[in-house]
């Protein structure tokens, strides 16, 4: 298994509307992909300029063609990323 987990930062208050609409269509998009068995999306209670990306995918092949997916190349690059500082977190699952 893959785990991972990415911490988004919106730059600008005024786009976390923005932000939050295209992360919801993402995820719809991706939780359907193969090698998908989680796929979420937080946004934080505490800090509403944070999201959390938590994912889980089958193998490196899997997690490898979701960046070459539609919803990554038309959302999340060119849509999202130029409003957010990302901080991946690759991780592994320690339990249960």
């Amino acid at each position: 298994m893959i785990y991972s987990n990415v911490l988004l930062t919106v730059n600008d208050d005024s786009d976390i509307d923005t932000v939050h609409d295209l992360l919801i269509e993402q995820a719809r998009h991706s939780h359907d992909e193969p090698g998908c068995s989680r796929f979420e999306v937080y946004h934080s209670n505490a800090e509403p300029r944070f999201f959390l990306l938590v994912e889980q995918w089958a193998c490196q092949d899997d997690l490898d063609r979701h960046r070459e997916a539609e919803a990554f190349i038309e959302i999340y690059i060119p849509k999202v990323l130029p409003l957010v500082t990302r901080i991946p977190h690759p991780s592994n699952r320690i339990w249960p």
